[in-house]
């Protein structure tokens, strides 16, 4: 009897315990066949941005081509069409990889229930994480909320090998009812990368022979091509964790890059054991935290959006996501804590906007991401520390090289000078705005709306005036070099978001 081979963030042929699965149980029925199916849900499709709705088809036309043409595309509810096409082909069962998400947990749920009442067998094998949520507990079987104890038990915990590929491959079997892709759409000037698992591939084998032995510092720096760029491939499952940690030596980028990895696993993680902090706070103090509305707070809001804020790091990030649907991690940062404690806008506008136009816009790594620096999620950055957008330009991007390449008004200017653009004779000319608001004014500002929580925090002056600004209430904050503040401030939406 037929396998069904039912394809979500898993697009990929090699290293797919899922893949594996249905094959033998397709040859051991006796024929071998599998029948391979994405599904778009039509009331989904609609809510992704333009550029993230292209480069899914990009990659489903890869997935399609290694799987010999035979890719079966199916429009519905997964709920419906999933157990139709299990009885179109009288399969036997119905493979996939596990999905840990609190609205895919309730619709595979009800997927194998319906599934069950003919008979057929709904088979997860594997997921998208080394080590799948649940799994890396405290002795007590409770789940880590701090980051640095997760990674040493997941470290402990250990992840298989990557898949081998089936024995003997399956016969794909195609149909003639398949409906085919959606339109791809008008990606309104973004550069959509390469989609695939061969290009995710490529790129891994292009960062393993350079950038990764300088990744602890590179990483850092929007200006050099220091980052890997495989997490809108992992995002999509065009390459498995497994496949990237089997490759990792022991010097000092490797094991940064590792953690990277483990990041986006500890958020999984979370959202697995809190899935209302998707959307909602998981310190829900800050939930009462002073927040800005209404015309004047949505004109700051498309600002920002549009890169148009006056700060030229904070509006090169914004253009560069609308230009490429990805951002710089370190660049993520400081636009988040411009949006919130520059702007004073709730962390949901900011993640729903990065969601939107991110082609690596995983909802678990945004979400608490987010949280992060809005002070309110797990290893929260304090509220107080508050990002200067220029002293981290002029750090981050020290010959402006970042700001010229996605502000072209700015092109004129050499030097870290691009970065104070009002301050270079003729620097605004050629249209570039000053900035919407004054840094140094708001940064106050939130500090105030932080002292006004319940259980507040004392605010106090810091001598560094970038990072971190204040202190908690009855515990001094030791001061930080900038250097191990920057390690820190790496927490946010990683390179693996």
């Amino acid at each position: 009897m037929t396998s069904v081979l039912w394809f979500r963030r898993d697009l990929r042929v090699h290293d797919n315990p899922a893949l594996v699965a249905a094959t033998d149980a397709a040859w051991a029925a006796g024929d071998g066949n599998v029948v391979a199916v994405v599904l778009i849900d039509p009331a989904l499709w609609p809510t992704w941005g333009p550029a993230k709705q292209a480069y899914l088809i990009d990659s489903l036309t890869s997935l399609d081509a290694a799987l010999g043409g035979n890719l079966v595309i199916r429009h519905g509810k997964a709920q419906d069409v999933i157990p139709a096409i299990a009885k179109e082909f009288q399969a036997s069962s119905v493979h996939c990889a596990a999905d840990y998400s609190g609205y895919g947990i309730s619709r595979d749920n009800e997927i194998a229930a319906t599934l069950d009442k003919s008979g057929i067998d709904f088979v997860k094998t594997g997921s998208g994480y080394a080590v799948a949520p649940g799994r890396v507990t405290k002795d007590d079987g409770t789940y880590y909320k701090v980051y640095t104890p997760f990674y040493k038990r997941w470290l402990i915990h250990g992840w298989r090998a990557p898949a081998a590929d089936p024995a003997k491959w399956p016969n794909w079997i195609g149909v003639q009812t398949c409906d085919g892709y959606p339109p791809r759409p008008d990606t309104q000037g973004v550069l959509i990368p390469a989609a695939g698992e061969a290009a995710a591939l490529e790129l891994f084998e292009t960062f393993l022979a350079g950038p990764i032995e300088n990744y602890a510092d590179d990483r850092n720096r929007p200006d050099l091509a220091g980052t890997s760029k495989l997490s809108t491939a992992l995002k999509w499952g065009e390459i498995h964790p497994r496949t990237l940690l089997a490759r990792l030596g022991d010097s000092s980028g490797h094991e940064v890059f590792r953690k990277e990895i483990a990041w986006r696993e500890f958020y999984a993680e979370i959202a697995f054991q809190r899935p209302d902090t998707i959307t909602d706070y998981f310190n829900p103090l800050y939930a009462q935290m002073k927040y800005d509305t209404g015309k004047a707070a949505d004109e700051k809001f498309a600002a920002w959006c549009e890169g148009r804020t006056g700060y030229p790091f904070v509006d090169a990030g914004m253009r560069q996501l609308r230009a490429e649907g990805w951002m710089h991690n370190r660049v993520r940062m400081v636009v988040a804590s411009f949006l919130l404690k520059d702007l004073h806008i709730e962390w949901q506008r900011g993640a729903n906007y990065f969601f939107e136009w991110l082609l690596d816009g995983d909802l678990a790594s945004n979400s608490h991401g987010w949280q992060w620096t809005a002070g309110c999620g797990t290893d929260a950055s304090p509220y107080y520390r508050v990002f200067n957008p220029l002293g981290q330009g002029a750090k981050f991007d020290p010959n402006g090289d970042y700001v010229r390449k996605y502000i072209p008004e700015l092109a004129h200017i050499p030097g870290v000078e691009v970065h104070e653009p009002w301050k270079v004779l003729g620097g605004l000319d050629h249209g570039y705005p000053e900035p919407i608001v004054d840094h140094a004014a708001e940064r106050i500002e939130a500090l105030e709306r932080l002292k006004a929580l319940p259980k507040g925090v004392q605010v106090a002056q810091n001598p560094h005036g970038d990072d971190v600004t204040a202190k908690p209430a009855k515990k001094a904050a030791p001061k930080k070099s900038t250097s191990k503040q920057s390690a820190a401030d790496a927490k946010l939406i990683h390179d693996f978001e």
